[in-house]
């Protein structure tokens, strides 16, 4: 056996095997210590090997996916080891082989699935020799079946890695990840570099397809895409054992298709993950209405794919629209019950999909039908209104998908039983009346004490023995039991099987034959199930494209009338797209925040070709955060086609968004939260565009004032004069206020505050103009600074801002206008006694400011 296991664990390698033995997956030697470590198994041991034990920890079978799901979180690969021969006609070990491997990127199991998020697998391959070559990106959504790829300068990896969130990444042995990826936490699975070549991966591709050629799919001119995706298939193919034939067409995803967001804007905005790393309140989180799984995963992809384009864009507005009507709550309770469809039909053909799911799909599909219906109703509906002539084609379009040959439904009427148990080996998953010869096996398992009551009647007639009694154990069987004052009236063909204290137990050639056949009726019931189960499966096969159809129509439209609903029930409004860059909305609100306080401010806000960037000043909690991830994501919105928070709003085409804001460090990368963010500076100067929406919140305060101010200032003129990006630029450095002088594209705004008896009141309204001062102090008072320290602070603020303003050089008062230049005028008494006790000899810096504080006052009195 250890024979048998080491040999398997050679073709396993790295992977944790686990080696079905029995009730149980058992891990030997160091696969037995990490799993007991990782899992809190105990770990015992079984054998011995050159005189030392051998480790061994192991799992119950029943509880496999408990465990898988706790594995592949912790970024663990698994090779499942299953006996595939008869035991009985086995001379030595059953025979084993690995029929799967679960790595993190190849999960299709609900139960180590997210609901609401996909989980897909990718592979990069980045050419070696010239920088200039562009990286090729493939992925798959194992769960669906979705395959993409696409190309892009080594420079975007990381925002094109931070698009598509793999689980898992497939790289070449010895490559690792470019730079620029150092932020991406997903495990590497390296496989040999050969798998990357472009014979081979086309090779792998054509195969899979079945096709001669790749220019089917639009791949042809990607030739680093084409190696990426062979190598991936290749991989996910050994994970399966199996061809993946619902993997079936290859999209891609073209440069300049969408709305470029980095890792950083994604996190800042908070799309679908706070800044804490909790699920909620995130713009996800708010906008989720979907009925089904495949509904959130969808408008989840939307708002990590905000197009560029607004063809696209409009049509997707246009179909939200035509939900937002009377009907729209029916039709979403329709589409609540609805299984994952999507991942079903992976399932069934990886042959994997467990009987319970098959019954609801059965379900689902008796309901599609009338869910087409609602459908087409609400598009007619919207069609008839004036000025909407062809809204709801889009609507219809999608009904029309869901239509799925009723033979599929037929079969799965017949074939699975009403309620099916959870799995095949514990019977009761075929329906009766689909196959005769199990029914048959069935009727001998459950009329079983039909005959025995008939036996018993029989043999107490024929023996005359009246308390003879026909019973079944599970040692012995069937038996006839007689008491042993009885037993010479037994007949000749009886054959002792027991002999008990007071009783004999016999068995009659009649008794031995229905034995033989009740006690085989169960396993080959089972066997025959197992075998109509497989049978089922091939059946089903060639509608798993249609069911995939069907399921990405499902997605749109729920994830459409999720859209709807939430615009309706909060007085959202469809923006206009324009094709110069451009935003303008008028009281436009946080998506997010007006969701979670009780009443919000909204704000105008205008960006154009003549108004490229806004200075916000204003307090310390004044909203100056909240104002620009408002407007970004409003932005975003329109981007994705849905509607907006506001009365109105404007949005053009964008190219990229890009957000400086908070601050962080990377101690472990040697990075200081300055270096962060001079980084993060950086690339946006050098990336974005006049297309470019850029956030920057308070920028050059890691340093001294004075060098912060003066990297301000030039980013600010960078970004205004030569990128030309619609441009928010919050800031507390008041010399800023002063770019719009020179640069007439920049605006100063506020965000208002007022002082009250009670301290400062944020009043969360943008105006137009520099803030007055920054409340900086009124603000630490609200939050508990202590007294003593706010006064001191006080008086240092005042000293500080004397020694800042300007300085006169000739007289204490300007001469009137054609007067002769006036004389100096004589300082006062007290002033003269001042300026002559200044000694800085003596005097420490502190007593000079002081003196110095003095004097300022002593002019001031005599001005």
């Amino acid at each position: 056996m250890m024979q048998q296991y080491l040999r398997l664990k050679a073709e396993a390698g790295p992977l944790l095997l686990l080696y079905r033995m029995g009730d149980f997956y058992e891990l030997f030697y160091e696969d037995a210590e990490k799993a007991a470590r990782l899992l809190n198994l105990t770990l015992t041991t079984r054998g011995s090997s050159n005189g030392r034990p051998i480790r061994m920890a192991g799992v119950p079978f029943h509880a496999l996916e408990g465990y898988l799901a706790r594995l592949v979180a912790l970024g663990e690969s698994v090779a499942i080891c299953e006996q595939v021969g008869d035991p009985a006609a086995a001379k030595g070990p059953v025979e084993r082989r690995i029929v799967r491997i679960v790595t993190p990127g190849t999960l299709t199991d609900d139960a180590l699935l997210p609901a609401k998020a996909d989980r897909s697998i990718a592979a990069l391959y980045v050419p070696q020799g010239r920088k200039d070559k562009l990286a090729g990106l493939a992925w798959l959504n194992l769960a669906s079946g979705d395959c993409r790829v696409t190309e892009c300068p080594a420079s975007q990896l990381a925002s094109e890695l931070a698009r598509v969130a793999p689980a898992e990444l497939v790289v070449a042995d010895g490559q690792g990840l470019p730079e620029g990826c150092g932020d991406f936490a997903a495990p590497l699975s390296p496989v040999p570099a050969w798998h990357f070549e472009t014979s081979g991966a086309r090779a792998q591709l054509t195969e899979h397809f079945r096709t001669d050629t790749l220019a089917g799919f639009d791949i042809e001119d990607m030739p680093a895409a084409v190696c990426a995706a062979g190598a991936l298939l290749r991989y996910v193919g050994r994970t399966q054992s199996q061809a993946l034939a619902h993997v079936q067409q290859i999209s891609v995803d073209r440069v300049g298709q969408y709305v470029v967001l980095d890792p950083a804007t994604r996190r800042n905005l908070e799309l679908t993950e706070t800044l804490r790393g909790e699920e909620s309140p995130t713009l996800f989180s708010t906008l989720d209405h979907c009925g089904t799984p495949m509904g959130s995963r969808l408008l989840r992809r939307w708002l990590h794919h905000p197009l560029r384009d607004n063809t696209p864009a409009q049509a997707r507005q246009d179909a939200v629209a035509t939900l937002w009507c009377d009907a729209l709550p029916d039709f979403q309770d329709a589409l609540e019950p609805l299984p994952d469809i999507e991942r079903m039909a992976a399932r069934v053909a990886l042959r994997s999909v467990r009987p319970r799911e098959l019954a609801s799909l059965r379900e689902a599909l008796a309901r599609l039908p009338g869910l087409r219906a609602q459908a087409r109703a609400v598009a007619g509906q919207q069609d008839d209104l004036p000025g909407t002539t062809g809204r709801g084609a889009h609507i219809c379009e999608l009904a029309e998908r869901l239509a799925i040959d009723p033979a599929l439904g037929e079969l799965l009427r017949r074939a699975v039983a009403e309620e099916p148990a959870v799995a095949v080996r514990d019977g009761g998953v075929i329906a009766a009346g689909y196959d005769a010869e199990l029914d048959e096996l069935r009727h001998l398992q459950t009329h079983t004490g039909d005959f025995l009551v008939q036996l018993e009647a029989r043999e107490r007639e024929r023996t005359g023995i009246a308390n003879l009694r026909v019973e079944f154990n599970r040692v012995h069987g069937f038996y006839i039991e007689v008491t042993r004052g009885q037993t010479d009236r037994v007949p000749d063909d009886y054959r002792r099987r027991q002999t008990l204290k007071n009783v004999e137990r016999y068995i009659t050639p009649e008794l031995k034959t229905w034995e033989d056949k009740v006690l085989s009726a169960q396993e080959r019931a089972l066997a025959r199930e197992k075998w109509l189960f497989e049978q089922l499966l091939d059946s089903l096969a060639p509608y798993v494209p249609a069911l995939a159809t069907c399921a990405a129509a499902l997605a749109e439209l729920d994830a459409l009338a999720s859209l709807a609903a939430h615009a309706r029930d909060h007085g959202w409004v469809p923006p206009e797209l324009l094709d110069e860059a451009c935003i303008e909305m008028e009281q436009g609100r946080h998506p997010v925040v007006e969701r979670t306080i009780e009443r919000f401010t909204p704000n105008d806000c205008r960006l154009a070709e003549a108004r490229r960037l806004l200075l916000v000043t204003g307090p310390n909690m004044g909203g100056k955060s909240t104002y620009m991830r408002q407007v970004a994501l409003i932005a975003l919105l329109a981007r994705v086609g849905s509607f907006v928070p506001a009365r109105s709003a404007r949005v053009g085409r964008l190219d990229r968004i890009f957000t400086r804001i908070g601050a962080a460090d990377d101690l472990a990368g040697g990075r200081s939260t300055f270096m962060m963010e001079m980084t993060e500076a950086a690339v946006i100067l050098s990336a974005s565009t006049a297309s470019s929406l850029v956030l920057m919140d308070e920028i050059g305060r890691g340093t001294s004032t004075y060098d912060g101010l003066a990297l301000a200032w030039a980013i600010a003129q960078r970004l205004v004069g030569h990128n030309r990006a619609l441009t928010l630029f919050a800031t507390h450095y008041f010399e800023l206020t002063r770019l719009p002088q020179e640069r007439p594209e920049a605006a100063n705004v506020h965000l208002a505050a007022a002082e009250s008896p009670n301290g400062i009141v944020f009043l969360h309204e943008v105006r137009e103009g520099p803030a007055s001062q920054s409340y900086g102090i009124q603000v630490a008072q609200r939050a508990g600074v202590p007294a003593p320290v706010l006064r001191m602070a006080q008086r240092e603020l005042e000293k500080l801002e004397w020694r800042s303003e300007p300085r006169p050089q000739l007289s204490l008062f300007d001469a009137p206008a054609g007067a002769a230049p006036a004389q100096p005028e004589p300082a006062p008494a007290p002033a003269l006694e001042a300026l002559a006790a200044l000694d800085p000899d003596v005097m420490s810096p502190r007593e000079a400011l002081d003196a110095l504080y003095h004097l300022k006052s002593l002019l001031a009195d005599q001005a």
